[in-house]
């Protein structure tokens, strides 16, 4: 299983974002490198890819606030 995280680097300072859009279902089939999600604070948006092929479970709804390296999804074989 591979994590889905938000990077360190996505926005310079502490504050928090949300997912904007999640372009696939929970459980959806993902590549290794597809966009599987847009993450977004008060300056910035930022696309997520998948690390690994396999199946996507989505752990964290999009509008949800999150903070830089949270965990907001799985992939799994």
């Amino acid at each position: 299983m591979s994590e889905i995280r938000i990077p360190e680097d996505c926005w310079d300072d502490d504050s928090e974002g949300a997912i904007s859009t999640w372009y696939f279902d929970d459980g959806d089939k993902v590549e290794s490198g597809d966009v599987v999600c847009e993450v977004m604070n008060e300056k910035v948006s930022t696309e997520i890819t998948a690390p690994a092929s396999g199946l996507l479970k989505i752990a964290v709804p999009a509008e949800t606030p999150v903070k830089k390296g949270a965990v907001i999804a799985s992939v799994s074989s």
